[in-house]
This record gives C-alpha cells, sequence and structure tokens, in this order.
C-alpha cells in the first residue's frame, strides 16, 4: 500500500501526545480489531484503518489466522535480540500482551518509520501496521504511536448489518446460516461452522468479485474450469459438471467439482457460479460435505439469488 506525504502542520495537537484510552477505540468497520486513532487520523477511505486529510500517515488493521499471534510469541521468545536492527518490543492491551516492531525504510524515495503489532484475538489475531514519513515523525513519535497500540481492543463479532455494509455488492438472503464473516475487502463468508471448530466440516458459502470484464462466450467455459480448479483450500479436485446458465437474467456459469477439504480430509462437494456483466464478476463458492450436499445445495442457490449490485 503506498503512503504519501508529511502530515499537515494544522492537524497538530498537543493533545497527540496524551495517553489514548482503551474506551476512546474506533472499529474499522467489519473489523475486530480497533484502537484509539492519534489525533489528525480519521477513518480511511479505501482501507480498514486510519489515515491523515492528505494520506501521508495510514495505520491499517486487519485480521489473522488464530496461529499467527502465537508462532510471532514464540519466535519473539526464541530471539528477544530481534535481527539485524529490528527488536521485538511487547505491551499490554486490554485483549492481552502484543507484540511490535519498529524499522527505518523507504516508500519510493520517501524515507518512513514502519511498526507493526500483533494481538491476540478470539478465534484469530488481531495486526496493526502504521507507516508515518520522516518529515511527520516529528509528530507521530515512537511514543505516540506506542500509546495507540496501548489502547488496541478486540471484540468477538461484527454485527451482521455492519459486515454486510461493507461489501460492494446486497445480500439479501443468508439462509440461515450463522456465521458471517469478512474475509478482506469485498469478500465475504456464510458458514454454519466457526472460527474455533473451522468451516470444513460444514457448508459454507464465499461471496466475492472478480475484477476484470467477462470473457467471450466461447470462452466461459474455460475461464469457469480453470478458476474452478484453484479453489483455496480443496484438494484431489474432479470437474463433475460445467454448463453455462443464467443468474438474474445475466450470463454466468456453474461448475461442480468433488474433493478433499480440511484437517480431516472430509469428502466435499463444490459448486462455484460466475456471473458475468459489469466490470467485474460475480464468484460464488458453495462447499458442503459430501454426505450433507442435497440439504446444502439449496441454500445456496438462495444466497445466490439473493445478491444484487449496490446502486
Amino acid at each position: 500500500m503506498m503512503f504519501f506525504r508529511l502530515v499537515a502542520a494544522a492537524l497538530v495537537s498537543i493533545s497527540l501526545l496524551g495517553p489514548a484510552k482503551a474506551a476512546d477505540a474506533i472499529f474499522p468497520p467489519g473489523v475486530r480489531i480497533g484502537l484509539a486513532p492519534l489525533v489528525g487520523l480519521a477513518k480511511a477511505k479505501t482501507f480498514p484503518g486510519f489515515e491523515t486529510e492528505d494520506g501521508s500517515v495510514k495505520v491499517l488493521l486487519t485480521e489473522l489466522p488464530a496461529k499467527a499471534y502465537g508462532e510471532v510469541k514464540n519466535a519473539f521468545t526464541a530471539n528477544p535480540a530481534g535481527t539485524g536492527n529490528v527488536k521485538p518490543e511487547s505491551i499490554e492491551t486490554s485483549a492481552g500482551t502484543a507484540y511490535y516492531t519498529v524499522e527505518n525504510g523507504r516508500d519510493g524515495t520517501t524515507p518512513v518509520r514502519r511498526y507493526s503489532m500483533i494481538l491476540p484475538g478470539a478465534g484469530f489475531s488481531g495486526y496493526v501496521a502504521v507507516q508515518v514519513p520522516e518529515a511527520a515523525g516529528k509528530i507521530y513519535t515512537d511514543d505516540a504511536v506506542r500509546q495507540m497500540f496501548a489502547s488496541a481492543v478486540v471484540r468477538k463479532d461484527v454485527p451482521v448489518d455492519e459486515q454486510l455494509s461493507t461489501m460492494p455488492f446486497n445480500v439479501t438472503e443468508l439462509a440461515g446460516f450463522k456465521t458471517v464473516r469478512t474475509l478482506g475487502p469485498g469478500a465475504l463468508i456464510l458458514a454454519d461452522g466457526d472460527d474455533e471448530k473451522g468451516f470444513e466440516a460444514a457448508p459454507f458459502v464465499v461471496i466475492g468479485l472478480v475484477a476484470g470484464g467477462a470473457p467471450e462466450a466461447s470462452d466461459r467455459g474455460r475461464v469457469a474450469q480453470q478458476a474452478a480448479t484453484t479453489i483455496p483450500g480443496v484438494r484431489e479436485a474432479r470437474i463433475t459438471m460445467s454448463e453455462p446458465i443464467r443468474i438474474d437474467g445475466l450470463p454466468a456459469y456453474e461448475t461442480r467439482i468433488d474433493a478433499i477439504s480440511g484437517k480431516d480430509n472430509t469428502p466435499v462437494t463444490v459448486v462455484q457460479w460466475l456471473r458475468f456483466g459489469g466490470p467485474s464478476t460475480l464468484r460464488i463458492i458453495g462447499s458442503a460435505p459430501r454426505d450433507q450436499w442435497s440439504a446444502a445445495f439449496p441454500r445456496f442457490r438462495a444466497v445466490r439469488d439473493g445478491i444484487q449490485p449496490k446502486g
């Protein structure tokens, strides 16, 4: 992510250096980690986090797999001196002990100061990345960033309506799925499982957009089959059906595969729908253990038919 020029001096306030309190924490939409942003930082326009008005200083908040925190903690414990000129630091937050590093780098030709922090969450790891141009370092100091890190909090769940509001499409039918989770900008999972038990052992649907216009009609089958064989998390995939259909009046392609998924090597049946039209292609992937397929497929189709463009 690109970082631009230094923060405007008019945004400076002496309260920037005051202690940030967890009670003042703000959660970016759809994210389970929040913090109290320093003065001069407001909600970012293009990513989950905060930035200055001119985009020169940015704070990214996102989620990583739960095991990431433990891996970082173990690495820091094994090598407390760090490597090179990067020494790990720890800090207490309301979520528990967090670990962070500080290092110097460049964004193009601009010298910058980079901060990275990881902290534990309920079934996930919280991650915060900060980048400050050298010219803004007298305002956004190491101490100020550390105080901001100390204000970090996590929440167990994000309200469903909040998560859906972040999507570039409207989801009007959840088909009884109990877990709703954003996977990143413009991607969503609906599942019967959860973070702790895993998603593969029960039906789930992943919805997202694929950039790029629709391929020619004669090439859609190849595109659909190629996409189906690269679905993450499935192994030994075998295409059992692939044919053109129409969804909501638009050209589309349905592809089904039998595969193995998850740490328990669960036999699954997977359906992929590609709905063409407009600048992006809607991609819907539904997966269910093979013995649950007949009950899951109508739910997948209900979700598919309830997705509408925004605007």
